[in-house]
């Protein structure tokens, strides 16, 4: 299956599907009509699909928000969301949200295979994954500060829960950008390598993604995902259960 609209890209080849931003003349600078095709991929995606690899194509993951949208009085625009009752403003951010969040989804493991810029919505997309895999010549900013706007497309909270609360305030307030080096030090990247072998090490990272019975990592993702919201007890009744509802799986206890 292939699909593609308004700059993105979709293919899903058994249990992959590869997302592709497809701008490159615009280093795939992202606009609203990009968000709602990534809601409706999302809604459309085969059920046997396990991985989804997102990248950018061209020399860039994505340079983050289209400029276009903000000097524009159109759909998305900052006048025309500026114009909206409050109410409607914000429920039509978390709309543009839904088409980052998606990638969260306790079914499937999202890989962001990062080369060249990554900022802002470019940022956030790429936070918005399970896994990061930058290549050495990737550059990462919060630059939503620049234009006097915060990071509103689910990507605070991903940023603190990986480099914690200071360093995730120095980052998205300065709007600074560090190079792949950097983002490795911090952790926000998976694996750091050599741009040629970035296709090679996202195939092979797929593979083993998919190497194990997908109802294990599954509960495996929920209970990683959830952890730093439980206490240790809570956190060992959650493997506790899980582990019970494989075994019963396994041993087809539970039919």
């Amino acid at each position: 299956m292939t699909a593609g609209t308004d700059g993105v890209r979709i293919d899903c080849a058994g249990p992959v599907a590869t997302v592709t931003l497809c701008r490159p003349d615009v280093l795939n600078a992202q606009t609203p009509a990009m968000w709602r095709a990534l809601r409706e991929f999302s809604r459309d995606l085969p059920g046997d699909v396990r991985v989804v690899v997102v990248r950018g194509e061209g020399r860039a993951f994505s340079a983050g928000l289209d400029r276009a949208v903000v000097g524009t009085t159109g759909p998305g625009s900052f006048a025309e969301l500026a114009g909206l009752p409050e109410a409607e403003c914000a429920d039509r951010i978390a709309e543009f949200q839904a088409a980052f969040t998606w990638l969260h989804r306790p079914d499937l493991i999202s890989v962001a295979a990062v080369q060249g810029h990554a900022v802002g919505a470019g940022f956030q997309l790429a936070l918005a994954c399970d896994l990061r895999i930058l290549a050495e010549d990737a550059r990462l900013s919060m630059a939503e500060v620049t234009l006097g706007l915060v990071p509103d497309l689910a990507g605070t909270k991903r940023l603190v829960d990986l480099v914690g609360y200071a360093r995730a305030l120095e980052i998205c307030v300065t709007g600074r950008r560090m190079d792949a080096a950097e983002a490795d030090r911090l952790g926000l990247a998976t694996l750091v390598v050599p741009p040629a072998d970035l296709d090679d090490t996202v195939r092979d990272l797929t593979a083993g993604l998919l190497a194990h019975p997908r109802d294990a990592v599954v509960e495996i993702k929920a209970l990683l995902a959830g952890a730093s919201g439980r206490t240790p007890a809570q956190q060992q009744r959650a493997e506790r259960e899980a582990q019970t509802r494989r075994l019963r799986d396994l041993t087809g206890s539970g039919e």
